[in-house]
């Protein structure tokens, strides 16, 4: 959990706990690794490979009812770090060691909480969360590091322990964790929780669905490597999958297309837009799509200099390719990550055309009120920062009526499932992201049989009413 999210002082956790309470807990991590089909660009950043690491959690809260054996919790997430710590000046090979080992060190002080923290995971990932300064300079010392971790590798570190403690929380109580939001379960109100009292008096509850919509439109990643046609086709997979953008569409009858973009070649951005904005036409026209509106999203994965930029693509595609600019949904983190930087780019002009996101610049709740100042209109959340994060953040974003969107992290098997059950459970989330099944399907396999719809997409959409289990809903 981001300092930024933690309370300014420790919770008041309650003197005769709800019976859901977790009161014993113990968490185990282990990781394994993949290669990806086929190698994935954004941000300037080719990605061959990933981690996962998942956690598993065995709890017993305050009424004795207990998650383990075939219910015991589970978290998972990919390791990203090419995408949560870009310094080129460090290794990926020392980033993931590194994040691997804050895992491991946070796992530990998880279990040494248990039987001293009883209480609602929220609770428990707040108050750990504020006590996690030491244990993260302990982490960075011991790899000699001249620059302070970042926040999202520390985020990242976190994600699949929190999911873990939700998922066995609800778990033991037998219920979605979506449905234990209430004050009956989680006393704090969102201002304890945030530490701003501008959000007193509202609850979790008040903003977070108890129950899954039935279905989501799936967002398909274009990334600035992947062939569009035949002729864009250098070296065939040779795996039984789509190779192309059109075979995939016809595959899996997409209507939404998240496109990777440059952000610093404006004709290679707007000829990539317009080629794809060609290659959904064309298959449409052949039969293979549903006969849906086209979507988009533009992820500059912050390359932009500025908003000129931003503006000048959009001016392009609104004059010499109208189509495509009527089917941009909205904009993702065009610029630096780093909102407080000197001259920090604001977004004004360009949200008040089309919505504009923030993804990278998101750590807590200071980020999102910044970014708004700054013009932008909506945040995308991701599992990969945290359940609680995303929690808060998104009521706090139903709230105060931001876009909002949920983006993963090339996630595969657990990860994927936990990301569209959150997607699944934010009122006005517009589509799910799934590219794991693109680059990585062999991280699905053992999901694959009580979740296929999930990862095998048809009709163009995903089928989040089967996330309606106890837990996390997987």
């Amino acid at each position: 959990m981001s300092p930024a999210l933690s309370a300014p002082k420790p919770l008041r956790f309650p003197a005769n706990p709800a019976p859901t309470a977790l009161k014993q807990f113990a968490l185990t991590l282990q990781s394994e690794s993949y290669r990806y089909r086929t190698p994935m660009k954004f941000g300037g950043r080719v990605v061959e490979e990933v981690t996962v690491l998942t956690a598993q959690c065995t709890a017993t809260n305050q009424a004795g009812q207990v998650a383990d054996g075939d219910q015991i919790g589970i978290g998972s997430m990919t390791m990203g770090v090419a995408w949560a710590w870009p310094d080129a000046s460090v290794a990926d090979g020392t980033k993931l060691e590194v994040v691997l080992e804050l895992a491991s060190r946070m796992a530990a002080q998880v279990n040494e909480a248990s039987g001293t923290l009883t209480g609602h995971p929220m609770e428990i990932c707040l108050q750990l969360a504020s006590q996690r300064e030491d244990l993260v300079a302990a982490v960075a010392a011991g790899h000699d590091l001249t620059a302070p971790i970042p926040e999202l590798a520390i985020l990242l570190a976190a994600s699949p322990i929190e999911a873990a403690l939700f998922d066995a929380h609800g778990k033991a109580a037998g219920q979605s964790s979506y449905s234990l939001l209430s004050a009956e379960h989680l006393p704090p109100d969102l201002g304890e929780m945030t530490g701003d009292d501008r959000y007193a008096g509202l609850r979790l509850d008040q903003f977070i669905s108890s129950s899954p919509v039935a279905t989501l439109p799936l967002y398909h990643l274009v990334g600035a490597l992947d062939p569009l046609t035949q002729d864009d086709l250098a070296e065939p997979v040779g795996d039984g999958l789509p190779e192309t953008l059109g075979e995939w569409i016809t595959r899996n009858e997409l209507t939404h297309l998240k496109i990777k973009l440059n952000g610093d070649d404006a004709d290679w951005d707007f000829r990539r837009v317009r080629d794809i904005n060609t290659v959904a036409n064309e298959t449409t026209d052949r039969g293979s799509s549903t006969g849906k509106p086209w979507w988009f999203s533009l992820d500059f994965n912050e390359r932009c200099e500025d908003e000129a930029y931003v503006l000048g693509l959009l001016d392009r595609l609104e004059s010499e390719c109208p189509e495509a600019f009527e089917r941009i949904q909205y904009i993702e983190q065009p610029t630096h990550r780093d909102l407080k930087r000197p001259g920090a780019v604001t977004m004004h002009q360009a949200a008040a055309r089309i919505p504009v996101v923030i993804d990278e610049s998101l750590t807590g709740l200071e980020s999102l009120h910044l970014a708004v100042s700054q013009g932008y209109s909506g945040i995308a959340l991701k599992a990969c920062k945290g359940h609680a994060e995303a929690l808060l953040l998104g009521a706090i974003a139903v709230h105060e009526n931001l876009f909002l969107c949920v983006q993963d992290l090339t996630c595969v098997g657990a990860s994927l499932l936990h990301s569209a059950s959150l997607s699944a459970h934010i009122p006005g989330v517009a589509a799910v992201e799934s590219n794991g099944r693109q680059y990585c399907p062999e991280g699905n396999a053992e999901w694959m049989a009580c979740f296929g719809p999930m990862f095998e997409v048809r009709g163009g959409s995903v089928p989040t009413s089967c996330l309606d289990g106890p837990g996390l809903g997987y």
